[in-house]
């Protein structure tokens, strides 16, 4: 038990830059690049590109600032962050023959820098819920939702993303649909908000250790094995009912009733419903590539 809380410890003080933040500039640019017109984006306005990366990098620390108040440009302040950031997305959208995009989409590199990126959202969520903590010593719910926004602020900010890249698709919405790493940050939220005012007794080197590794084995085996099943929905099925209910096939039956035909033809298919962390990974590496 010594030995674990010493490297529990020893972890928990592991420097994240510029390493691991190198690893989580390079997984977040990928799913940029994997998203429709990214690529032709980055060529008719490299401007707007460049900007669609830096929410993709900072959109976390943007949204909590804009949460406790405080400037949301202030994280720029940090110009080694973003010009790390600005290199790896040159490299990823313009490096010659591709080399660099390459590199790091080859499956056992990725899943390298998957793991890292892993490292960094616990990270920033224990930063987020211990800032809010320093502030609003009794706010739960500010805690929870700082830290949440630190952990999945890239996610809850891909509309506005989607609309620099000039695409609106208001049924991707990350609160109407969430993604595993979403749902994760909000129950990892809840664990760190609970050990920051001493309702769990636990560590807080402990809590970041055991839940970067949970992170870190669901994360890689979802890359690995392309899955969008999500370890949380086994537990969800047999919760949500009981305490939430369930739809009726009434309902829905009397919903399409009232609507017809002009319900089957406004919704969009359910493919276009996906969030960017529930789409096929493969397919938008196709895109990617087909569009270059």
């Amino acid at each position: 038990a010594l030995q674990l809380g010493e490297l529990a410890a020893a972890f928990a003080a592991l420097p994240v830059f510029p390493l691991f933040d190198t690893a989580y500039f390079i997984v977040s640019l990928l799913y940029l690049k994997y998203e429709p017109g990214a690529v032709e984006m980055s060529r008719k306005s490299p401007f707007a590109s460049w900007l669609c990366a830096m929410l993709h990098c900072f959109g976390s620390y943007i949204l909590a600032d804009l949460l406790l108040g405080e400037s949301p440009i202030d994280y720029f302040s940090n110009n080694s962050s973003v010009i790390l950031a600005t290199a790896v997305w040159y490299l990823i959208f313009f490096c010659p023959m591709n080399l660099f995009y390459k590199c790091v989409s080859f499956l056992p590199m990725k899943l390298i820098f998957v793991a890292m990126k892993e490292v960094v959202r616990v990270r920033k969520i224990a930063a987020g819920v211990h800032h809010a903590h320093h502030r609003y010593h009794h706010g739960w719910f500010i805690m929870m939702a700082t830290g949440w926004v630190k952990g999945s602020g890239v996610a809850l900010m891909s509309n506005f993303e989607q609309l620099l890249r000039g695409v609106w698709k208001p049924e991707t919405n990350e609160i109407l649909r969430m993604s595993f790493p979403t749902k994760a940050s909000l129950y990892g939220t809840i664990l760190f908000t609970l050990q920051q005012t001493h309702w769990l007794p636990i560590s807080e080197a402990n809590l970041i250790f055991f839940f970067t590794m949970f992170m870190i084995v669901c994360k890689v085996f979802m890359t690995a094995t392309h899955s969008h099943a999500s370890p949380f929905a086994p537990v969800e099925s047999f919760i949500c009912p009981v305490f939430f209910g369930s739809v009726s096939s009434g309902h829905s039956g009397h919903h399409h009733d009232q609507h017809g035909a002009s319900h089957e033809v406004s919704h969009p298919p359910s493919s276009l419903a996906k969030s960017k962390e529930e789409l096929n990974e493969g397919t938008r590496k196709r895109k990617a590539k087909k569009a270059e």
